[in-house]
């Protein structure tokens, strides 16, 4: 077998990995009611969202999950998610900051996945759909493990698009004589850049409107029409 054309570093799959574990047990900590969650549950969904990219990534890559091969990936998850904890106890509005690492995580892991896809000679297309899933991928076993709407599934501020547009960037970027690494890290910044602009403006794409649906039922005389 051919070596990679990319390998990701370390250090920069455990910072990627920390700063999920982060956003997660944010993310998990700020429920109240019923939907609250102890320190074990909190901890459980800040190393899911750290791990879970990376998880994924390579499951669809056929390759040995690179954070089920060294020790130091489970410990930056755990430890992560503990600072994530303290984080939520210190900060009354950690929502900009759960935004934020969020918009950087989701690059990180687009990033990540579609640039280790092309170092493996995976097709364009198909390294751009590896490094969404990787990008959402973590968010997506959140909302089930919690029993969430899976965010990506519903009306929202450009989620998995803003994913997509910035693995597209790092094919594009690359197929013009682009490294690998400059490439992903400008896909990284602009999903990134995409997310945080997509919150702070209420940017979402457009619902499937009521209209399609009475157009059809008027056409195929199959469901009666109720004026308002």
């Amino acid at each position: 077998m051919t070596e990679p054309l990319f390998t990701i570093p370390l250090w920069a799959d455990l910072l990627g990995v920390g700063l999920g574990g982060i956003q997660g047990a944010m993310f998990a900590s700020g429920f109240r009611g019923q939907r609250r969650l102890d320190l074990l549950g909190v901890a459980i969904i800040g190393i899911l969202i750290g791990m879970g990219g990376g998880l994924i990534r390579d499951l669809l890559l056929g390759q040995p999950p690179a954070t089920l091969q060294n020790n130091w990936y489970l410990i930056a998850a755990g430890g992560a998610a503990i600072i994530g904890m303290l984080l939520a106890g210190l900060l009354n509005r950690a929502n900009a900051v759960i935004v934020g690492l969020d918009a950087v995580v989701i690059g990180m892991f687009g990033a990540f996945g579609t640039s280790k896809a092309i170092g493996l000679g995976v097709p364009p297309v198909p390294a751009v759909f590896i490094g969404v899933c990787a990008a959402v991928g973590g968010s997506i076993l959140r909302d089930v493990i919690m029993g969430l709407p899976v965010a990506i599934m519903h009306v929202g501020s450009l989620y998995a698009v803003a994913a997509l547009l910035g693995c597209s960037v790092i094919v594009t970027v690359h197929a013009f004589g682009v490294s690998i690494t400059i490439a992903g890290v400008i896909g990284l910044v602009v999903t990134a850049v995409i997310r945080v602009l997509a919150v702070i403006f209420d940017v979402s794409l457009p619902e499937q409107r009521r209209l399609y649906r009475r157009k059809v039922a008027a056409e195929t005389g199959a469901i009666p029409i109720v004026k308002p």
